[in-house]
């Protein structure tokens, strides 16, 4: 059935291009139709009819700037190329990265709208920070901190090259990127880091065809976030390693993770798939391929009841590899029927069909 709603789809997006968006049609289970689903969903700018009104005004003619290192381009630094952009900006600005690596820590403020930072996938650029916990606070110690709404990256690496934590140092924690701004887009998109490496902090995001490691709470904050065909990659060594840490506070906030045909790589057998850092935090993984770098509990509860769910929201649905394994989870984790993960795996989980975009063409 859902096989037969993909193509329905794609079909009325022929027929009637800009007319037909539908966010509650789920992921296909086919791992080889999501490029399908993602297309005939997610179109252009240019033939979209229900994108928010500044947002399809700030696609109407954007702006193009160049950063290259060896001087060629507008700029020589990312940090110059977006202090360039106005105050209050309404425009797209695509500012496309030369290769290379970019030793600068950046902050897209949250006045400065429309950003989008693209590199090569053939010769990717990295930028490339190096802050922890103990020097600036948890969230402003990433090397990359977007507070901006409608901001898209791809094909570019963020590391937080900090060393790693040894369970010693205090405030040893190390953010790649803060997210905080709503409606971002990451596409082939690589973060590096180790205890924290990206703070999911606010508003609803996408990620698609990405790469996120580390070690303990890799994936934390209070986000509203549908990751599809990104690599989790647990760092081996770390017997306390913890996938996600989501921070949904109260029964009233609607926010969240959901994975779907993500895969979790890693060695060690000692990781989680998540843990109740906040009251309600709520993880879904569904289509995933889960290794055995996962522990067959899977979970744990709210803090100081590690076996006890209380009002987490954890659900598994379809997964595969030996990490998927259902037998020993705890039975505060939500075996998944089919209307139940519906809502988790389409595109109206984050409101996609009003400001999602793909990758623009550089």
């Amino acid at each position: 059935m859902v096989n037969q709603l993909v193509m329905v789809t794609v079909l009325l997006h022929y027929l009637c291009p800009g007319v037909f968006s539908d966010d509650s049609i789920p992921i296909p289970a086919n791992k080889d139709e999501v490029n399908s689903w993602f297309h005939s969903n997610i179109q252009p700018p240019s033939t979209r009819k229900n994108l928010n009104p500044e947002l399809a005004k700030a696609e109407a003619k954007p702006k193009h700037i160049r950063v290259c290192k060896n001087g060629k381009g507008d700029f020589k630094t990312i940090k110059e190329a977006i202090d360039s952009v106005p105050t209050g900006n309404t425009q797209r600005v695509i500012i496309s990265i030369g290769p290379g690596n970019y030793t600068e820590r950046l902050k897209i403020v949250r006045e400065k709208p429309f950003i989008s930072l693209h590199g090569d996938d053939k010769d990717r650029p990295s930028i490339i920070g190096c802050s922890t916990a103990a020097q600036d606070g948890t969230v402003m110690s990433a090397t990359v901190i977007v507070e901006g709404d409608y901001f898209m990256a791809s094909c570019i690496n963020i590391i937080n090259s900090a060393p790693r934590p040894d369970g010693k140092r205090k405030g040893a924690q190390a953010v790649a990127l803060t997210q905080s701004g709503d409606m971002a887009a990451f596409y082939n998109v690589r973060l590096h880091g180790f205890q924290d490496t990206f703070c999911d902090d606010k508003g609803r995001h996408f990620f698609k065809d990405s790469y996120i490691e580390g070690t303990v709470d890799f994936i934390f904050g209070n986000g509203k976030t549908l990751y599809v065909d990104t690599e989790l990659h647990v760092i081996e060594g770390d017997n306390m390693a913890v996938v996600t840490a989501q921070a949904q506070h109260t029964r009233e906030e609607d926010t969240g993770y959901s994975f779907a045909h993500c895969k979790v790589t890693g060695v060690g057998e000692g990781a989680l798939l998540g843990r109740g850092w906040m009251a309600f935090s709520r993880v879904v993984f569904a289509y995933c391929e889960i290794s055995d770098a996962i522990k067959p509990e899977g979970w744990h509860g709210v803090p100081g009841k590690t076996h006890y769910g209380g009002t987490t929201y954890f659900g598994e649905y379809k997964n595969t590899g030996p990490g998927a394994k259902l037998t020993a989870r705890p039975n505060f984790v939500k075996k998944m029927k089919d209307q139940e993960v519906k809502k988790f795996i389409s595109f109206g989980f984050i409101e996609a069909s009003k400001w999602l975009l793909p990758p623009a063409k550089v």
